[in-house]
């Protein structure tokens, strides 16, 4: 017995149609340049349009695969990000100053289209790599500016020499249970209380997005644009600061007691807690 398949209507008709041009579209980085006139502008870094394709493509590929998380467009917002690539033209071997983004010192690098940038922050283990001259490859560059009005620049590194050294045998296991009371127990009897970073800035949070609520609703009165209303956006960067702040805090405190554990324990056992779960709920998630 032969298939039998349902005409398409209009609307599926045209959805399909759209699937065919945007994958016509993507093929290729200079098909999407030649479609919109603003991204032949020389100032615009060609391979940041290469792996914002490539981010879109993967996203559908994995959303296949996996079966949910579907891609979405990203909104317009105060903060943002982009890739590019490093690139190693007629070089033998790659380090970290001889490619298209290099490092000039340990306070200056230079990027694609942007040019020399003053950089703070940069690890030990980078800067004894790029004063000694140790092969290091720099792969994808991200540039990211936060809601905060902070840049930082991220990259992925390669080399066949290590970046850190194995640390020394102890010995010794511990096992770690996470709870609400303080923020873990270990198998030893000892605890961890619990920061509570969020709490200790809660009302000071509050009073500051209180005075942003009522700015904003002052200037839509005058009709004003948000993006141009100076006193909404000196109040936002005051909001934006204070939630970075906690954020800070935490990464923090976790990075400081994750390294404690793993330098001091060479097996490190804990409960398959799903956190996500204990955050559907308002009674906890600020525990």
């Amino acid at each position: 017995m032969p298939f039998a398949f349902s005409i398409l209507n209009n609307y599926e008709t045209k959805l399909a149609e759209e699937v065919v041009a945007n994958n016509l579209l993507l093929a290729k980085p200079k098909n999407i340049r030649d479609a919109y006139s603003f991204l032949r502008v020389k100032e615009i870094d060609s391979l940041a349009l290469a792996n914002a394709i490539q981010n879109y493509q993967k996203a559908w590929s994995n959303y296949r695969k996996i079966g949910h998380g579907i891609p979405t467009f990203h909104k317009k917002r105060s903060g943002w990000s982009y890739q590019t690539n490093c690139q190693y033209p007629k070089q033998k071997e790659a380090f970290l100053d001889n490619g298209t983004a290099r490092f000039i010192d340990a306070k200056h690098i230079k990027l694609p289209k942007l040019g020399v940038v003053r950089i703070a922050g940069l690890r030990k283990l980078i800067k004894e790599r790029l004063v000694n001259h140790i092969p290091t490859r720099i792969g994808t560059v991200t540039i990211k500016k936060t809601t905060d009005d902070q840049f930082y620049l991220s990259m992925q590194l390669g080399s066949d020499i290590a970046f850190v050294k194995a640390l020394p045998k102890t010995q010794s296991q511990i096992g770690i249970d996470l709870n609400l009371d303080n923020f873990l127990t270990a198998s030893n009897g000892a605890m961890v209380a619990n920061p509570r970073f969020y709490c200790k800035t809660k009302k000071k949070l509050a009073h500051a997005q209180r005075v942003l609520s009522r700015r904003q609703r002052r200037a839509k009165k005058g009709g004003r644009n948000l993006r141009l209303a100076k006193n909404y956006q000196k109040q936002r960067l005051v909001v934006a600061k204070l939630h970075d702040k906690i954020r800070r805090q935490r990464a923090n405190f976790l990075q400081v007691l994750s390294t404690a554990l793993i330098k001091n324990h060479d097996l490190v056992v804990a409960e398959e807690l799903r956190s996500r779960n204990l955050l559907k709920n308002h009674a906890l998630s600020q525990a």
